[in-house]
């Protein structure tokens, strides 16, 4: 059975490197430890919410290799339906290969993108966004996500837009987001715009999303609902691995809207959510269950 929440994006074998720091080019360095890691932002959305207790399904298509292997039973591990999932042989699959540095606790990146043909939409696949609450897009598989987004419109099945990239035809599925969550960067090149608080504004001008939050990463970030413009906290941790941080984010905020939370709840909410994610190494991994939440947030004067 589809979950409540169903999601359309990229799915990525991650493979961590902890280091004690980046090296210089063309010199060798000794891991402190490695581990490979499902990884892609609507993918690692979707765990986070179902790690919160979410009712959750992936729609999308995995290879048989290795490292789709992999992937298909890392959602299975965490209870994300994997029946609107097709695997197809002969090809390869989306990967990365992740530098964590312990002394910047930063991270770089390096992938590949695989070569896994576009999805199509089943008519399963279309019956579950139709049934499901909400919707979940990176921008990955571009076509399949705007054909999702506009079935869910139909059907009146929240849409929500994890905006990372600034990919081509990005604006085709802006115009059909309801939650529209851009990272700083995304929302001042989309927009041309020298603030944050200005590109939000531009942004609900150009698309009439029902609102747009803003992550701006250590600074945490803002929420315009068309009236004003309210900023949500951020949460110091000794942070261990950043890497996927904004996914879980996307996916604690789709958490929080099936739970009727309101806007600035569900930033908070969020923003505690990758907080404890980010004191452990492994994006989905880390993922705190709901009542660690509650109780962090308590312990910092808010209540749910």
């Amino acid at each position: 059975m589809a979950g409540k929440i169903v999601a359309i994006g990229a799915c990525v074998a991650d493979t961590l490197m902890t280091v004690p720091h980046f090296p210089k080019e063309d010199t060798k360095i000794c891991a402190l430890a490695s581990k490979t890691a499902g990884g892609g932002p609507a993918a690692t959305g979707l765990v986070a919410a179902a790690r919160l207790g979410a009712s959750t399904a992936f729609i999308g298509n995995l290879s048989t290799d290795s490292a789709g292997a992999f992937l298909l039973s890392d959602f299975e591990k965490y209870g994300v339906d994997t029946s609107l999932i097709t695997t197809l042989s002969g090809h390869r699959s989306f990967t990365s290969v992740i530098w964590l540095s312990e002394e910047s606790a930063s991270r770089t990146c390096v992938f590949d993108r695989g070569d896994l043909p576009p999805l199509s939409l089943s008519e399963d696949a279309r019956r579950a966004i139709g049934e499901a609450d909400l919707l979940m897009v990176d921008g990955n598989d571009m076509d399949a996500a705007v054909e999702a987004a506009e079935l869910a419109r139909e059907s009146g099945t929240t849409v929500l837009y994890d905006c990372g990239g600034l990919y081509p035809g990005v604006a085709r599925l802006l115009a059909l987001t309801d939650i529209m969550i851009p990272s700083e960067e995304f929302a001042l090149g989309h927009t041309g715009e020298s603030s944050a608080e200005a590109a939000a504004e531009k942004l609900f001008k150009l698309y009439s999303p029902r609102v747009v939050v803003i992550t701006q990463g250590s600074r945490g970030g803002l929420i315009y609902d068309g009236k004003d413009i309210l900023r949500y906290p951020v949460f110091s941790v000794e942070v261990k691995d950043s890497n996927g941080s904004g996914d879980v984010f996307h996916g604690a905020f789709a958490f929080g809207l099936t739970k009727g939370y309101s806007y600035e709840v569900c930033a908070r909410f969020s923003s505690a959510v990758s907080a404890i994610k980010c004191m452990g190494i492994g994006a989905r991994e880390s993922v705190p269950n709901f009542e660690t939440v509650k109780n962090y947030l308590q312990k910092h004067g808010y209540f749910l």
